[in-house]
């Protein structure tokens, strides 16, 4: 008896090897349909014209069944189109702070949790630098979308952050990092007045933490973006950078 146990319990242990990363084979789903869903909101669709949201989707990789981080969520207009592209077979944890929650997102994000689409979704309240709990690994892909220049400013580690992230996803997984785009040489010091960063010191602190970088997405650049002004009711659309990054 106990020889047959051990058996399965090496068959099992086997297949769990071989299939880690096996939803990064299966095909993309229909990305642009993804987008036009008649069930997602008005706000959210108003959101489309400057946040791209097909072209994101294929840049990040997503595929059905993949196990997901949507860190600094918000109102979780990004950890929706996750959930929808993963599927019912995926998971979707999206990260927030207390802080967040209780004096920006107001019900919000909770409300957006209400809809059928939202059932493959994990909201975790957690801070920056400790994003989730100990026993959530092997993660196929993290995505941190236009707030790495606000932790820049607030009380967080973003060494312990990015290590985190690493630590949490699979060989081979990926980080993506989307922000507004700084000058060259300004560093992290505008985050707060222009809600800005240079994407070279987000390169060199993710990096740090073991990442090696990948594929740079063109998509939301504008080169007659100044970058000398905050990225709310701007003049001409913000320059935003989308960086890619793998876990070796």
């Amino acid at each position: 008896m106990m020889k047959v146990n051990t058996r399965s319990w090496l068959v099992a242990a086997v297949l769990a090897v071989l299939c880690s990363g096996c939803a990064t084979n299966l095909p993309a789903p229909d990305f642009q349909a993804l987008v036009a869903s008649p069930d997602r909101s008005e706000a959210d669709r108003s959101n489309d014209a400057r946040r791209k949201p097909a072209e994101l989707l294929e840049f990040y990789g997503v595929r059905p069944g993949m196990t997901v981080l949507d860190l600094g969520a918000g109102a979780g207009y990004n950890t929706e189109l996750l959930a929808r592209a993963v599927g019912a077979s995926g998971r979707v944890y999206a990260q927030n702070t207390r802080s967040i929650v209780d004096n920006m997102l107001k019900g919000r994000f909770d409300e957006r949790l209400q809809k059928p689409v939202m059932k493959n979704v994990v909201h975790v309240v957690r801070e920056f630098d400790d994003p989730l709990p100990a026993d959530v690994r092997n993660l196929d892909l993290v995505t941190f979308n236009f707030t790495y220049h606000d932790v820049s400013y607030m009380n967080v580690d973003r060494a312990k952050m990015n290590r985190a992230v690493f630590s949490a996803l699979r060989p081979g997984g990926i980080y993506i990092v989307a922000d507004h785009s700084g000058r060259p040489g300004t560093g992290v010091t505008e985050g707060k007045t222009l809600h800005r960063i240079d994407e070279a010191a987000v390169r060199r602190e993710v990096e740090a933490a073991g990442f090696r970088f990948v594929a740079e997405g063109g998509f939301l650049r504008n080169p007659q973006d100044p970058r000398d002004a905050p990225v709310f009711k701007p003049k001409q659309p913000n320059d935003e950078f989308v960086l890619k990054f793998v876990k070796p």
